[in-house]
C-alpha cells in the first residue's frame, strides 16, 4: 500500500464518490427498487406493478478538512493541495461511500405481497478521529523544512468495497380502515472485494528538520499501529477489479411504514361479491410514519492477514529511508518490530437506523422529514460508518415527475441545500448542488442519478362514478347502487316503489301499501282501509256502512227524531199528535259571537281521529257533546264544519280523509240533536296549513277541524 494512505482515500472519496444515497429521492412513492434499499417495507401497496433499475449510481464525499470552491476543482490547472482550503483540529474526520446498482427489479406477487431482487456495488471508506496536523504532514510525504512534533491520538482508518445481490419482501401486517402498516426485509449474500484497516494507539510523530542536509532528516515515532486486511494492495484492486471468492458474508436489512389515511373510503370500492378493492394507483396517506435498520452484519475476510507493529524505534529512520521504500507495510516491515496476528478482523458492514415522516400537505405537495444514524462505533475496529444526515425535503410528486429540494444537514460538512428530479425513466439529484454552486468552502458534495423502467399501477375506472368499477357494473353509464350491480332499481309502474320492494310491481300503489293499490270491495267510493262496512255500500259519512233505521219508519236514525218509534217523515220520525196550538210568546235567537265560535273552535281542536281514518276516538265524544250542547243554545245559526290535514302523503288521499272526518263530526253532532239543515262539511286536505308541515309540531296543528259561522 501506498505511504500516502490518507491521501489516496481522501483522492478516491471525493473524485469518484459525489452523492449520499439518493438524498431526497427515497422517499418518493415512485423511487421503486431503489425505495427498498433504504426500507424494504416501501414496495408493498406501490404505486409499480413493476420496476426494473437498468442502472444507478450515488454516491458521497463529506469531511472537516478539505473545503473548496466547487468550480475550481474542474479547472485543469486546479492544484488540490495548495488550492483547498485545510482546517486541522486534534479529530478531523473523512466519509465517503459510493453505491453503483445494477439490474435490479421489483413487483407485486399479489395485493398484500411484494418482492424485489436487486445488485450493487459499494464502497466505503472512513479516517476518524485524525489529528490534522499530522495528516498534512504525512501528505507532505514528510517535504517539510521545520521540525514537527505532534501526537496523532487513536487514529481509525477502514476502507471497504464489496458487492451484494439482496432478495427483499414485504407485506401489508395490518388494514384497519384509516391506520395501514406493512412490513419488509432484505437477506443481502454479500461478497467482498477489497478492505484494508489501520488503527492508531498513542502514536507520536517527531520530525527533525536538518537544514544542511534535508535528506538527512529523522523521523521517530512512539506507539503502536495495527494493520490489516486482505493480501491485495486495495488501489491496485480498484485498478484491477476482482472478486474475492474466500470473503463472503450475509446482511439483512428491516423496516416498518404506518400511514394515516382519513380519507381511506374514497380509495376504494367493491367488486360483485361485495369484496373491498383498494386503488393502487393512488397515494392514500395524509401521514407517514417509517423506520428500518439496514446493513446489518459483516464480511468476513478468510485469507487476510493482521500485523500489529511497535512504532517505539530508539534510533530515528531517516528522510532517504523513508523515501527509499514504496509501499507503507515495507516501510513498517523493516525498519519496526512487527507481531502477526492469526487473522484480520470481520468486516462490519456501516449499520444505520433510518425514521421517516412523510405529510402530504395538498394534493401532489408533500413535506418530508429524514433522520440517518449511524449505529456503529467509528472507534471500532474495520468498521465503516455512514455521515449522520437531517433532512427537509419539500417536493412535487406525479406519475412521470417529481422536484424536490433537500434542506439537509450533514456531519463534518453542515448544512447544505440540494435539488432532484424524476423525470419519466431517468433521476438525477444532489443534496448539495446548490450550495455547492454559490459557497467557496463547500467540504463535501453529492450526487446521485439513475436509468430506470417503471410500469405502474392501472387506473380503475367508474365512469358513473356510481362507486362500482366498470369492470364489476352491468350498467357502466348509469349511476346504480352495489346492490343491484351498478344499475338503477327498476319501477315499472312508476308509483315511487322500487320493484324489489313492490309487492304490485305492474298496479301502481301508494308506499304505505308496499305499492298496492287499496281495494274498494263495495264499490261504495270508501276505500276498505277506511270502510267500515267493507262489503256493504254506504256514505263516505257513515264510515262507508249504510246508515240505520231502527223504527223502519222511513227516517234513518241520523235524521229521526224518535229512532225507537215509528212516526212520519213531516214530523222528523216521530209519530204526530194533535194538540191545541199553543201560542208562545215570539222571542229573539240568540246571537252567535266571537267569543262563542273561539269556544266551539277550542273542543274542536281537541277532536281525536284513529290514525289514518275517519273514525272518531271516544276520548273526544265529551267534547263534541259540549260542541253539541252549545250549537242547540243558538238554534237560529248555521255552522260549517271544516277538516284540514298535514302534508304527508297524497294530496288526493289527504283531501278525501278531510272531507270525511268532517262529514263524521257533522254526523255525530246531527246525532245528538243539532238540526242537520244548520250543519254543513268540506274537507281541504293540507290545502289551508296554519302552521309549518316541516316540523312535527307544526304537523300536529294542521291536522285539526275548524267551525266557523255562515252567515
Amino acid at each position: 500500500m501506498k505511504k500516502n494512505l490518507f491521501i489516496a482515500l481522501f483522492i478516491v472519496g471525493f473524485t469518484t464518490a459525489k452523492a449520499q444515497s439518493y438524498l431526497g429521492y427515497f422517499y418518493d412513492n415512485y423511487s421503486g427498487v431503489q425505495s427498498t434499499l433504504y426500507n424494504p417495507a416501501f414496495i408493498v401497496d406501490s404505486r409499480f406493478k413493476t420496476d426494473i433499475n437498468l442502472f444507478s449510481f450515488s454516491a458521497l464525499g463529506t469531511n472537516d478538512y478539505y473545503s473548496v470552491k466547487l468550480g475550481d476543482v474542474f479547472k485543469n490547472n486546479f492544484d488540490f493541495e495548495k488550492q483547498t482550503i485545510k482546517s486541522p483540529s486534534n479529530n478531523n474526520n473523512f466519509a465517503f461511500n459510493t453505491y453503483i446498482m445494477g439490474p435490479s427489479f421489483m413487483f407485486n406477487i399479489a395485493p398484500k405481497h411484494a418482492v424485489a431482487l436487486f445488485s450493487r456495488a459499494r464502497v466505503f471508506a472512513n479516517i476518524s478521529n485524525i489529528n490534522g496536523d499530522v495528516f498534512n504532514t504525512i501528505q507532505d510525504g514528510f517535504d517539510l523544512q521545520r521540525n514537527v512534533n505532534q501526537s496523532a491520538g487513536n487514529f481509525n482508518v477502514t476502507a471497504h468495497a464489496w458487492s451484494e445481490i439482496g432478495l427483499s419482501y414485504a407485506t401489508v401486517l395490518w388494514n384497519k380502515d384509516q391506520h395501514f402498516l406493512k412490513g419488509g426485509f432484505s437477506l443481502k449474500y454479500l461478497q467482498g472485494i477489497a478492505n484494508r484497516y489501520y488503527q492508531s494507539d498513542n502514536l507520536t510523530l517527531n520530525y527533525t528538520y536538518n537544514n544542511a542536509l534535508p535528506i538527512a532528516s529523522t523521523i521517530a515515532t512512539t506507539g503502536s499501529l495495527r494493520y490489516g486486511g486482505d493480501s491485495k494492495d486495495i488501489e491496485d484492486t480498484f485498478k484491477d477489479f476482482k472478486l474475492d471468492s474466500q470473503s463472503t458474508g450475509l446482511g439483512i436489512d428491516l423496516g416498518l411504514v404506518y400511514e394515516w389515511r382519513p380519507n381511506f373510503e374514497k380509495y376504494r370500492t367493491t367488486d360483485k361479491n361485495g369484496k373491498l378493492i383498494s386503488f393502487k394507483d393512488v397515494n392514500k396517506y395524509k401521514l407517514r410514519l417509517a423506520v428500518s435498520v439496514t446493513d446489518i452484519g459483516s464480511i468476513t475476510y478468510n485469507a487476510t492477514k493482521e500485523s500489529q507493529y511497535n512504532l517505539n524505534r530508539v534510533i530515528p529512520i531517516t528522510k532517504a529511508q523513508y523515501d527509499a521504500e514504496d509501499n507503507l507495510e515495507d516501510l513498517l516491515n523493516r525498519y519496526y518490530t512487527k507481531t502477526t496476528l492469526p487473522k484480520g478482523e470481520k468486516a462490519n458492514l456501516p449499520t444505520t437506523l433510518h425514521a421517516n415522516v412523510d405529510w402530504n400537505l395538498h394534493n401532489k405537495f408533500y413535506l418530508n422529514l429524514n433522520g440517518d444514524l449511524g449505529l456503529t462505533n467509528k472507534k471500532d475496529l474495520n468498521t465503516n460508518t455512514i455521515a449522520n444526515v437531517v433532512s427537509l425535503t419539500p417536493r412535487y410528486e406525479s406519475k412521470w415527475f417529481s422536484f424536490y429540494v433537500p434542506i439537509n444537514w450533514m456531519e463534518y460538512r453542515g448544512t447544505q441545500v440540494g435539488a432532484g428530479l424524476r423525470l419519466g425513466l431517468l433521476f438525477v439529484g444532489s443534496g448539495s448542488v446548490l450550495t455547492n454552486l454559490v459557497s467557496k468552502e463547500s467540504k463535501g458534495l453529492d450526487l446521485h442519478l439513475g436509468l430506470k423502467i417503471p410500469i405502474y399501477q392501472g387506473k380503475l375506472k367508474d365512469r358513473d362514478s356510481d362507486g362500482v368499477l366498470d369492470k364489476f357494473d352491468d350498467c357502466p353509464e348509469i349511476p346504480g347502487p352495489v346492490e343491484n350491480h351498478g344499475c338503477p332499481w327498476k319501477d315499472s309502474d312508476k308509483d315511487g316503489v322500487f320493484d324489489k320492494d313492490d309487492k304490485c310491481p305492474d298496479s301502481a300503489g301508494p308506499v304505505q301499501n308496499n305499492g298496492c293499490p287499496y281495494l274498494d270491495s263495495d264499490k261504495d267510493g270508501v276505500l276498505d282501509k277506511d270502510d267500515a262496512c267493507p262489503n256493504v255500500v254506504g256514505p263516505k259519512e257513515n264510515k262507508g256502512c249504510p246508515w240505520k233505521d231502527s223504527d223502519n219508519d222511513g227516517v234513518l236514525d241520523k235524521d229521526d227524531k224518535c229512532p225507537t218509534v215509528a212516526g212520519t217523515i213531516q214530523n222528523n220520525g216521530c209519530p204526530e199528535v194533535k194538540t191545541e196550538p199553543k201560542t208562545e210568546p215570539k222571542t229573539e235567537p240568540k246571537v252567535v259571537d266571537a267569543k262563542v265560535i273561539k269556544q266551539l273552535n277550542d273542543f274542536s281542536k281537541s277532536i281525536q281521529f284513529d290514525n289514518g281514518k275517519a273514525t272518531i276516538k271516544t276520548v273526544s265524544f265529551t267534547q263534541l257533546d259540549e260542541i253539541a250542547s252549545i250549537m242547540n243554545e243558538y238554534e237560529g245559526t248555521r255552522f260549517a264544519i271544516e277538516g284540514h290535514t298535514d302534508n304527508t302523503g297524497k294530496a288526493t288521499s289527504n283531501l278525501n280523509l278531510s272531507k270525511n272526518r268532517a262529514a263524521a263530526v257533522k254526523n255525530y253532532l246531527t246525532n245528538k240533536g243539532v238540526n242537520e239543515s244548520r250543519l254543513t262539511s268540506e274537507g281541504f286536505g293540507s290545502k289551508k296549513p296554519i302552521a309549518s308541515n316541516k316540523t312535527k309540531a307544526g304537523k300536529a296543528k294542521n291536522r285539526r277541524v275548524e267551525i266557523k259561522l255562515i252567515k
